[in-house]
């Protein structure tokens, strides 16, 4: 019974494997764009909003201040 649960096993890990390498890569992607595009945080911030206090928080404990600050002067003059 053992050597037919290893098998299963291993497929069971590489797919587990497989899916947190996706995951680690699309939040690398995901935190470049924010990072890189204050137009994309706008984006963000009008549909995913918890996700961008997130980076900021993120980025205000690496100790990097003054983006929140930056993107909310840019969209209140954009809106006047």
């Amino acid at each position: 019974m053992a050597r037919t649960m290893e098998p299963l096993a291993k497929k069971i890990f590489k797919g587990v494997l497989v899916a947190e390498l996706v995951g680690v890569f699309g939040a690398y992607g995901l935190f470049n764009k924010m990072h890189t595009s204050q137009d994309f945080r706008q984006t963000m911030s009008k549909k995913f909003p918890f996700i961008l206090e997130v980076y900021y928080k993120s980025i205000e404990y690496s100790g990097m201040y003054g983006i929140r600050q930056q993107d909310q002067e840019k969209w209140l003059n954009s809106k006047n």
